[in-house]
């Protein structure tokens, strides 16, 4: 230590002495600056065209910082629903210096939503994840995906066909099977509802009545507030209201069904569970304790994929990010710092 010079032992030590929300040798300053940036003018707002074979329409995409060793894009659920809900990040990934991506997909509110009902496909989205990291200059040195719920099955099909463009994976909230996601939901969060009110549920469900305010209402009283978001309504956060104004039914109900409690759409035969073993580049899969998504299935999948981490919730429920907030996002970043730093 005596022969370095004096500069090189003091930054040694600030880094040494640095609290672990603080990138070494990255400055809050040098993180917000976007000088250069050719999204300056929007505030880091990019409109990318995503070729189709119906033809070009443009998706939504916002970056927020900068760090050229980690950058983060994020998928939404949905299908059809918004970045909106994902918005807490704001809260958490500034301090903690990691660059990132919102993300519309096609068909969402902020992009381009053409009336083609043959768009509403996996491996298309998946192209356009792909149209969206060219243009955005991801690579392998310093992409991460991340996917929630739905943008779960996304992220899992993208690293299936394009593994190699990434530094790292996150399969938030998601299953690695519908058919394994149904069996949940009747072997378990139906025998915990209230008896009488999912009879009224499943005969509106029959009946095709999904538009019944009274369905709605149901589903929020016996199942959102105990699986999705375990907060009472009226306190449900901004984004994700916003999200639900702004969901598009025209993808939704296509890809996953009509009903809130099974996957009916073209999702429902859907099971990457045999394929797990051939994603090899560190991942980080969520789970929660009260989830709509089966806890003990999702700590399988890290275990079942090549190099997997899981990050158990014990308060949260679908959206864990919000009703278990401290432990997601604690455990989310210590993940990317990890392999950052190639200590996992």
């Amino acid at each position: 230590m005596r022969n370095l010079p004096l500069l090189t032992i003091l930054v040694l030590t600030v880094s040494a002495c640095a609290p672990a929300s603080v990138p070494d040798a990255f400055t809050p300053a040098e993180y917000f600056d976007s000088t250069g940036r050719d999204d300056v003018l929007a505030g880091g707002v990019k409109m990318i065209p995503i070729t189709t074979a119906t033809g070009t329409f443009r998706v939504w995409t916002k970056r927020v910082g900068n760090n050229p060793r980690i950058k983060v894009l994020l998928l939404h659920g949905g299908p059809g629903a918004t970045h909106e809900y994902l918005e807490a990040f704001d809260s958490y990934f500034p301090a903690a210096g990691i660059q990132y991506y919102y993300y519309d997909q096609l068909g969402s509110y902020y992009s381009d939503q053409p009336a083609e009902p043959t768009l509403w496909e996996l491996p298309r989205f998946v192209d356009e994840v792909e149209q969206v990291r060219r243009a955005l200059g991801l690579d392998a040195g310093s992409f991460y995906l991340y996917g929630s719920s739905w943008g779960g099955i996304l992220a899992i099909e993208y690293a299936l066909a394009h593994q190699d463009n990434l530094k790292a994976l996150v399969i938030s909230n998601m299953m690695a099977s519908c058919p394994a996601y149904d069996e949940y939901a009747e072997k378990v969060l139906k025998p915990a509802m209230n008896q009488s009110a999912l009879g009224e549920i499943e005969a509106l469900e029959a009946a095709g009545d999904f538009q019944n305010p009274r369905y709605l209402e149901l589903l929020m009283q016996q199942h959102y507030v105990h699986h999705f978001l375990r907060m009472p309504i009226d306190q449900w956060p901004d984004p994700v209201n916003r999200t639900f104004k702004h969901l598009n039914s025209d993808v939704y109900v296509p890809m996953q069904g009509p009903s809130e409690l099974a996957v009916g759409g073209k999702l429902e035969t859907w099971d990457r569970t045999a394929d797990l073993g051939r994603i090899t580049v560190p991942t980080l899969v969520i789970g929660a304790r009260h989830d709509t998504m089966d806890p003990k299935h999702m700590e399988w999948m890290a275990g079942a994929l090549g190099h997997g981490r899981y990050l158990y919730c014990p308060n949260g429920s679908h959206l864990a990010l919000y009703d278990d907030q401290q432990v997601y996002f604690e455990g989310l970043i210590r993940f990317i710092r990890d392999v950052d730093q190639g200590r996992f």
